[in-house]
Order: structure tokens, then sequence, then C-alpha cells
């Protein structure tokens, strides 16, 4: 079983260093200059959003939730 994950992951990390290798071709960039953009500034970007998404959501069910029970 862990053979098959280890497979797995091993593909997919190939396939996405692949990928980020083919990006920074076509757009000029160095692998780790994509590598910084998607991993140190947009993935963080986009998880802080969710969270602040999230927490917004809750609020407005939090006061949705109360204004029912009146």
């Amino acid at each position: 079983m862990s053979e098959i994950i280890i497979k797995i992951f091993g593909s997919i990390y190939i396939y996405l260093t692949d990928f980020i290798i083919n990006l920074a071709n076509i757009t000029g960039g160095s692998y780790y200059e994509l590598n910084f953009l998607f991993f140190c500034v947009l993935y963080p970007l986009i998880f802080l959003t969710s969270i602040v998404y999230f927490l917004v959501q809750k609020l407005r069910l939090y006061k949705v939730k109360r204004k029912v029970k009146r």
C-alpha cells in the first residue's frame, strides 16, 4: 500500500516540477522565481484569504441564526 502512495505522490511531484519548468521557459523566468511566486506568495495569500472568507461566512451564519430565533 505504501509503495502505491509513494508512486502516486512521486508522479504528482514530477508532473508539477515539469509544469513549473515549462512555465518558466514560456515566461522567460527561472524555476526558482516561479517556485517562489507560487509557494511563497500565491499559496499563503490564497490560504489566508480562505480563512478570512470562512470567518466572514461564519459571522453571517451566526447573524442569520440569531435573527431567526427572535
